[in-house]
C-alpha cells in the first residue's frame, strides 16, 4: 500500500505541514493532536447526545471551559451558566448556527413573515462564509450589508459607517438583527473595534458575533489579549483551534452566552432519540447545537493538546511564529523594491513588489507573476489577496516546523524571482 500512496497520492498533495508553507492560514498538526484524532477514530463513537457517549459530551464541556478561561472570556460563555462552548467543524458552521439562532430569536419577536426585512452587517473583509450562511438562512442577498473597509482604518469596520447604515435601514422599515465582527480578517488580519461595534449592536437589539478563527489563538498571550477587548458585549465567539493551536483539523470552538437560542433554532426530538436524561433537561445534547445529527469525538484531540503542551508552551509557540513574521517584515523593509502594505499585527505579512514607474495595473500583473513564479519552484508556497484594488502577496507564518532558515530561504526565492521579473519588464 505504501508504494501506491507514494506513487498515486503524495505527488498531488499540497504539504500543509511543510515548514515552507506560508499560504492562506496554517492548519496545525501535532503529536498530541494526532494521538487524540487516532483515539477518536479507534473509539469511533457518534456522540449526538449525552446518552450516546457521556464522556464525549462531558469532556467537550470541560475542555471548552478550559480554553475559554485561557482566552479570558466572560463567565457568561462558560457551561456553568446559561451559555457554553461547542466544537463545530469549521468557522463556517459556527457562523451559520449562530445566524440561525439570531434569525429565529428575532422572528419570534417580530413575526415569521418579517424574514424579508432582516438585515445582516459586516465589513467587506469578513470571511465569505457569512455570505454563504445568509444564503442558507434565507436572508435576502440585498440585505447582507458588507460595508466597505479602507486603508484609513487598516481595513477594520468603521463604527460610524455602521451606525449610519443601520439608521438608513431603520428609516425604510428594515430590521437590523445580526452583526459579525472579526479579530484577524482573512485578507490582512484587520481587527474590528469590538467594543464600539458591540455597543451599536446592543442599542439596536442585534446579535453580535465575533469571528476570531485565526487570531483567537494569539489571544491566549497576554500581550495580544487586548485585541479581544469588547468580547464581553458579544453574544457568540469563535476561534479555530485547528488553525494555529496545534490541534488537528477539524476543531472550531464556538461559545454562546445563551445556549437556549441555539437549541430552539436547531433542536429536533424524534421518538427514537428520546431518553430519560434528555427529557429531564439534566444533560447537554450537542446535536441541538449544530447542523448535523452525528458528531465525532473531537474534544479528545483538544484535550490532548491542552494537557500535554499546556498554556505556557502554547504561548511560546504562538510568539515564535509572530517573531518569525516580524523577521520577514524586516527583510522586506531592507529591500526598496518591496513594500509592506498593511501593518503586521500577528504572523501574517501583506506585501508587494512595487510597480515600475508607479504603473498600478502593471503592478498587479507583476505581483501575480511573482506569486506564480515563487509557487512554481515548489520550494515555498504563498497566496494572495486584493486590497484597495491592489494585488497583494500574503506570507503567513504558522506551520509547526517553520524556523528562521525557512523564512530566509523563502525570501531568497522571492528576491531572485523579483529580480528576473523586473529585468524582463524594462
Amino acid at each position: 500500500m505504501t508504494k501506491y500512496i507514494q506513487a498515486k497520492i503524495l505527488p498531488g498533495v499540497t504539504h500543509w505541514q511543510s515548514p515552507n508553507y506560508f499560504a492562506y492560514y496554517p492548519s496545525n498538526s501535532s503529536v498530541a493532536g494526532f494521538v487524540g484524532e487516532m483515539l477518536s477514530a479507534g473509539l469511533n463513537i457518534v456522540g449526538f447526545s449525552w446518552i450516546a457517549s457521556p464522556a464525549a459530551t462531558e469532556l467537550e464541556m470541560i475542555v471548552l471551559d478550559w480554553l475559554a478561561k485561557m482566552l479570558k472570556l466572560p463567565e457568561d460563555f462558560l457551561s456553568a451558566g446559561r451559555g457554553g462552548g461547542v466544537i463545530q467543524g469549521t468557522a463556517s458552521e459556527a457562523v451559520l448556527v449562530v445566524l440561525l439562532a439570531a434569525r429565529d430569536k428575532v422572528l419570534r419577536r417580530v413575526g415569521k413573515d418579517a424574514l424579508e426585512k432582516l438585515v445582516v452587517y459586516a465589513s467587506d473583509q469578513t470571511h465569505s462564509s457569512l455570505q454563504k450562511a445568509c444564503q442558507m438562512a434565507g436572508i435576502h442577498p440585498e440585505n447582507c450589508r458588507l460595508l466597505k473597509a479602507t486603508s484609513s482604518t487598516n481595513y477594520a469596520l468603521s463604527p460610524e459607517f455602521l451606525s449610519e447604515t443601520i439608521s438608513q435601514d431603520l428609516t425604510i422599515g428594515l430590521i437590523p438583527f445580526f452583526l459579525c465582527a472579526t479579530v484577524g480578517t482573512t485578507s490582512s488580519t484587520a481587527v474590528d473595534p469590538l467594543l464600539s461595534l458591540g455597543k451599536i449592536a446592543k442599542s439596536n437589539g442585534m446579535w453580535f458575533h465575533v469571528d476570531a478563527a485565526y487570531a483567537g489563538s494569539a489571544c491566549v498571550c497576554p500581550e495580544f489579549r487586548h485585541y479581544m477587548d469588547g468580547v464581553e458585549v458579544a453574544d457568540s465567539f469563535n476561534m479555530n483551534a485547528h488553525k494555529w493551536f496545534l490541534t488537528n483539523f477539524d476543531c472550531s470552538a464556538l461559545w454562546v452566552k445563551d445556549r437556549s437560542a441555539l437549541v430552539q433554532a436547531l433542536s429536533t426530538n424524534p421518538e427514537y432519540l428520546k431518553n430519560k436524561a434528555s427529557q429531564a433537561n439534566m444533560v447537554v445534547d450537542y446535536k441541538d447545537w449544530q447542523v448535523p445529527l452525528g458528531r465525532r469525538f473531537r474534544s479528545l484531540k483538544l484535550w490532548m493538546v491542552l494537557r500535554l503542551y499546556g498554556l505556557e508552551n502554547l504561548q511560546c509557540y504562538i510568539r515564535n511564529h509572530i517573531k518569525l513574521a516580524k523577521h520577514f517584515e524586516n527583510l522586506i523593509a531592507q529591500d526598496p523594491r518591496f513594500e509592506v502594505v498593511t501593518p503586521r499585527i500577528f504572523s501574517l505579512v501583506c506585501f508587494r513588489l512595487l510597480p515600475v514607474r508607479n504603473n498600478e495595473s502593471h503592478g498587479n500583473k507583476l505581483n501575480h507573476q511573482l506569486l506564480d513564479a515563487v509557487n512554481s519552484t515548489g520550494s515555498a508556497f504563498i497566496s494572495h489577496t486584493v486590497l484597495s484594488g491592489k494585488y497583494i502577496l500574503r506570507f503567513a507564518v504558522g506551520a509547526p516546523l517553520t524556523e528562521e532558515k525557512h523564512v530566509n530561504a523563502a525570501w531568497k526565492v522571492l528576491q531572485d524571482k523579483a529580480t528576473s521579473l523586473l529585468a524582463e519588464s524594462l
